[in-house]
């Protein structure tokens, strides 16, 4: 593994390129998200009173809403260098481009020895050029951060797969062989846990790595080497997750690792049920604006609602009905939500290949295929071609530009996934996004940013197309 992933020239340019570009996202298109205000306001409520809370009644109280991850790291950045929000940003450009050097590196560990500088000068490209995690860093949210640590993750375990002298052998019984076997992987651990700390669904890229380790050591004589591992990644995780767990025991008088699903106080009232009737049907990033997030603030009408979401007339009727009810005072009460409940049962139970299926199916392909224009004042519609040519050129340029990357992307991973299958790191790398994407597939929203942390690793992937060996040389 002595061969360089890319030349330090090389390096310095791809960051470079990198760097205008999300300053180009971060001076022209700064985006303001519902959320951006809720991790600001934890943020200045932690450094300045020291209370990692909120306003509520003209009182601050202590919340578990979100994990404390962002908060710190916002309260972090005004300590040292003021409250702005482009100040927050430009930390955020150099975060997300070490993400770009890790994702290089593991694509290079992938790439047999004579094609690692290319394979890591591709991926370095790809990764400091993609305007999808590029823009993220214009926006006062979670992604960035999230994308570093999913990321660090993904290498560690990388490293570990390629690097022989990492495991144990069968006469590997040294002490300082064993504790370095387990440092690796109390490292691979903490990184998730503090991942978590920023998004909670981060374990996700340890339980792939978990499925991994199951298919390299699934013989009897290897299950040490697994409960080894296993453990001491469970340590690493929960090393990071601890304090926020104390804290919320002390606090709450309940022990909670992670923030509450649907980002409520305690005792909220949470409207299963309508959640539940829409994942019967909600296929679409933009039914969230008209169905989800007015929830509670806004009137929703029939109208509102896509016909997919109707077995019949009757069934339009019904729910009609049941929101006109919601509308009288913008309340969706307990015996509201149970007859969304009732209703999604009968849905699912008169088709349930669409609940358990075609839905899920359908998400997915509008997380990963959509054009990825959610934080950019742009449209993202592309049909009818004619009408939207016509009604806006430059809208649907940009729109048809981003959803063109996309499919590239997309489709290089898939050809670098493919020469490089027999490895367990591509195998792992796979899983992971599979797993990734199947779980974001069970929230009660449609948005193309819940994969955007497997970005990474489709760059990774993708420059592996530059990976084909030379004659009687095997990747490593």
């Amino acid at each position: 593994m002595s061969a360089r992933p890319f030349s330090y020239i090389q390096l310095g340019a791809a960051l470079a390129a990198g760097l205008g570009l999300r300053l180009f996202f971060i001076w022209h298109f700064p985006f303001y998200s519902g959320d951006t205000k809720f991790y600001e306001e934890l943020a200045r409520n932690w450094l300045d009173h020291g209370v990692y809370g909120l306003y509520v009644g003209g009182s601050l109280a202590a919340v578990d809403m979100r994990v404390p991850g962002y908060p710190a790291f916002l309260a972090a950045i005004y300590f040292a260098m003021g409250r702005s929000a482009r100040v927050v940003m430009v930390v955020q450009t150099l975060v997300d481009l070490g993400a770009c050097v890790l994702a290089a590196l593991v694509a290079a560990r992938l790439a047999p020895v004579s094609r690692r500088a290319m394979v890591g000068t591709a991926a370095l490209w790809m990764a400091a050029l993609c305007p999808f995690t590029a823009d993220y860093t214009a926006v006062v949210l979670t992604e960035t951060l999230a994308i570093f640590f999913t990321t660090l993750a993904v290498w560690v375990f990388v490293y570990f797969l390629t690097e022989p002298g990492l495991d144990l052998s069968a006469s590997a019984t040294a002490q300082r062989k064993t504790l370095l076997f387990a440092g690796w992987f109390l490292l691979l651990g903490l990184v998730g846990g503090l991942g978590t700390l920023v998004r909670p669904e981060t374990p996700l890229v340890l339980a792939a790595a978990g499925i991994a380790l199951c298919v390299r050591w699934y013989r009897r004589a290897n299950w040490p080497k697994l409960i080894l591992a296993t453990c001491w990644m469970c340590v690493g995780l929960l090393m990071p997750l601890a304090p926020w767990a104390t804290r919320n025991a002390r606090t709450f008088g309940r022990v909670e690792f992670l923030g509450p699903r649907y980002a409520q106080t305690y005792g909220d009232f949470i409207p299963r049920g309508y959640f539940a009737w829409t994942q019967t049907w909600m296929t679409r990033f933009g039914e969230a604006y008209l169905v989800t997030w007015t929830l509670g603030k806004q009137p929703i009408g029939i109208e509102s609602v896509p016909r997919a979401a109707f077995d019949s007339d009757a069934e339009r009727a019904r729910v009609a009905g049941l929101l006109e009810k919601y509308n009288a005072d913008l309340q969706l009460t307990p015996v509201l939500d149970r007859e969304f409940a009732v209703l999604a049962a009968e849905r699912t139970a008169r088709r349930p290949l669409r609940t358990y299926l075609f839905v899920p199916a359908q998400r997915i392909a509008a997380m990963w295929f959509t054009p990825r224009i959610e934080l950019l004042p742009y449209s993202g519609k592309l049909w009818p071609v004619g009408e939207h040519w016509r009604w806006n050129p430059a809208d649907f340029g940009v729109t048809l530009c981003f959803a063109v990357l996309g499919l590239a992307y997309g489709a290089l991973a898939a050809v670098g996934w493919w020469r490089c299958r027999a490895q367990l790191a591509a195998i792992f790398l796979i899983l992971f996004v599979a797993i990734r994407t199947l779980a974001m597939t069970q929230l009660q929203t449609v948005e193309p940013r819940y994969v955007i942390e497997c970005f990474p690793v489709i760059v990774a992937l993708g420059a592996l197309v530059w990976a084909m060996p030379t004659h009687g040389e095997k990747p490593v």
